[in-house]
């Protein structure tokens, strides 16, 4: 049966590209994935806080390259969107030291949606890093791939994650009761959103 709309994004605009590394202002970068890149990720899925906001963890390097091959891959089946936050001067390649992860996934470009999740590194929190890099993939999505609306959703008990959405400008649109299992029981989700057309955050 024929759509009634045409897709908002139509199939291959990521499969079709390379995907970018995206600037933070002068001192962050947004950047694809590495193989070298495992310890980094085996590290942060051994802090206790990323832990508790996860289903999974990584006990190994080989299933940290494991998921991260699964990120890039999303890319070109246009699932997802996932980048290394990054310090490039740390490195003289701008490779730079992996601070955290933003990304895109639950991605139905037909309609121009999808959902945002970020983590970052112990050492990186508390430093306006994280809505800074949501802000910058969010401008992303809208601007150069053609998004209309942009979700994420958090336990209500992360109070840290909630102050990132609302830095980067999402806006607190409800609660999901008993939307997440974590290891620790059912948690209530709060659910926010930014649409193409919202103000600059703050």
């Amino acid at each position: 049966m024929p759509y009634l709309v045409p897709p908002l994004i139509p199939p291959g605009r990521l499969a079709d590209s390379v995907q970018p590394s995206l600037p933070v202002a002068d001192d962050l970068l947004l950047r694809p994935w590495r193989g070298a890149d495992a310890p980094a990720v085996l590290a942060a899925f051994a802090d206790p806080d990323i832990q508790r906001w996860h289903l999974r963890r990584a006990d190994t390097e080989a299933e940290a390259r494991d998921w991260i091959d699964q990120w890039r891959n999303a890319w070109y089946c246009e699932t997802g969107a996932h980048w290394a936050v990054v310090r490039p001067e740390d490195a003289a390649d701008g490779t730079g030291t992996v601070l955290g992860r933003v990304a895109l996934r639950s991605l139905i470009p037909a309609i121009g949606q999808a959902e945002c999740a970020y983590w970052m590194l112990p050492a990186a929190r508390g430093r306006g890093i994280a809505p800074r890099a949501l802000s910058v993939l969010a401008g992303w999505a809208f601007e150069e791939v053609g998004f209309e609306r942009l979700e994420l959703a958090h336990s209500m008990r992360n109070e840290a994650s909630c102050r990132v959405a609302a830095k980067a400008g999402f806006a607190l649109e409800g609660t999901r009761r008993r939307g997440h299992l974590h290891a620790d029981g059912w948690h209530d989700m709060h659910v926010h959103a930014r649409i193409r057309g919202d103000g600059p955050p703050g």
